[in-house]
């Protein structure tokens, strides 16, 4: 079996179009969602203490989490389905339920403070002994952006590919058939641990790709002609989804060169991400555009690594001091933009700083939907929005005639 999965990840991580490449590995939104979605969970656990926890899963911060999960897309496609409150059904009854409303927000905060794996492992036990209706192993893929490396995703895919690739018959809804699953797993990842990742996001993206069918185990000699349809439209699926993601990528990095532009003609020390550096846009290198080095701010390590992952600031020339953070976001996210720059206010935050996002046209509506939820409301962090057709349309306006980052304010909408 070792040898012949072996060659399964060899074709898992070659094709290009695979999840191990599109989303695990070239993904800076992966890198990005974990500290946002961090602390979307933190926000939930508040809201329960402080019975500000709605009993609907919709206009809740839970609902934000998991649209912040979901905007990962491939394997997290579907991942807020189970949370949604089905009132006939009376699930998950973690909405009309006080003591499981609470026992749900004391298992987050416990997961969220916890440091072992037994710890974690002990919590589900305990949550699975409380036989909460309708609250299973879907909770799975929010504890994988709080402990990558203890706790793979759980989705229909994933576990379909596991009862594929090792000839079982797991079940989906169930913590106990969820924990015999992740055993199997992990033991496959320290035994490819090599070809894989410490972090359970690339096992569980190639169990997925088995069990949407998008990797072929084999030959496909004999599959029949409905299956081979099947597979073809999937193949094509794909390739549109990689070819948009391309293009909204390209997109990306023309505003992030505006926004560098712009903040080089105002007088201010501006950097990309990190991660964004060595790209450019109609030949202008952003490594020629951006600071050498990060300005030294006195933040922990991880946080520090999540503030140089927002997609553009600007500091006061010759200082450490942010005078604006934008992000720039995708036409599939806003959320987790959203996030970021709310989690970057309680960091660096002094009073004098401006907070953007930078929008697709059409996803204004929804934009402006996200910035009046109460969650972002109750967090007193004004975040502003432009437009990409605006920024496109005026930057060179912006730099010939602005003397500082207030004329930003010219462009920017607020809600």
């Amino acid at each position: 079996m070792s040898k012949e999965l072996s060659q399964v990840i060899k074709q898992y991580k070659t094709d290009h179009q695979s999840v191990y490449n599109t989303w695990f590995i070239n993904n800076e939104e992966r890198l990005k969602a974990f500290r946002s979605i961090r602390r979307g969970v933190m926000q939930v656990v508040d809201d329960i203490k402080n019975k500000r926890f709605p009993n609907d899963f919709k206009g809740s911060s839970l609902e934000f989490v998991l649209t912040c999960i979901t905007e990962q897309k491939q394997v997290f496609e579907g991942a807020a389905h189970p949370f949604y409150w089905k009132p006939k059904l009376r699930i998950p009854d973690i909405y009309e339920n006080e003591n499981n409303k609470q026992a749900f927000g004391q298992f987050l905060e416990n997961c969220l403070n916890a440091k072992s794996e037994e710890q974690i492992i002990k919590e589900i036990i305990k949550l699975d002994g409380l036989k909460i209706k309708g609250l299973g192993p879907a909770v799975a893929s929010i504890l994988y952006f709080l402990h990558p490396t203890i706790i793979p995703p759980f989705n229909t895919a994933i576990i379909n590919g596991f009862n594929f690739l090792y000839k079982d018959k797991k079940k989906l809804g169930s913590w106990s058939e969820y924990l015999k699953l992740r055993e199997v797993m992990i033991d496959t990842n320290n035994q490819h641990r090599a070809e894989l990742s410490s972090d359970l996001g690339a096992i569980a993206g190639l169990l997925f790709e088995i069990g949407t069918q998008k990797l072929i185990l084999g030959t496909d000699e004999y599959l029949s002609e409905p299956e081979r349809k099947k597979l073809e439209k999937l193949i094509e699926k794909r390739q549109e989804s990689v070819q948009q993601e391309k293009e909204e990528e390209s997109l990306h990095t023309e505003m992030q060169y505006h926004l560098l532009k712009i903040g080089n003609a105002l007088g201010y020390d501006v950097i990309a991400a990190s991660n964004d550096r060595s790209k450019s846009h109609c030949g202008n290198n952003f490594s020629f555009l951006s600071l050498q080095q990060f300005p030294e701010i006195s933040l922990e390590k991880d946080t520090l690594n999540t503030v140089k992952l927002i997609d553009v600031l600007w500091f006061q020339k010759g200082t450490n001091n942010v005078i604006a953070a934008f992000e720039v976001e995708k036409s599939t996210s806003i959320y987790s933009g959203i996030l970021r720059l709310t989690d970057l206010s309680y960091t660096i935050a002094d009073g004098d700083e401006v907070f953007y996002l930078i929008v697709p046209d059409k996803r204004e509506k929804d934009v402006c939907m996200q910035l009046c939820r109460p969650a972002i409301k109750q967090n007193n962090v004004v975040i502003k929005y432009i437009l990409f057709s605006e920024l496109r349309s005026h930057c060179d306006a912006l730099c010939k005639f602005g003397d500082s980052h207030l004329i930003m304010e010219k462009i920017a909408k607020s809600v």
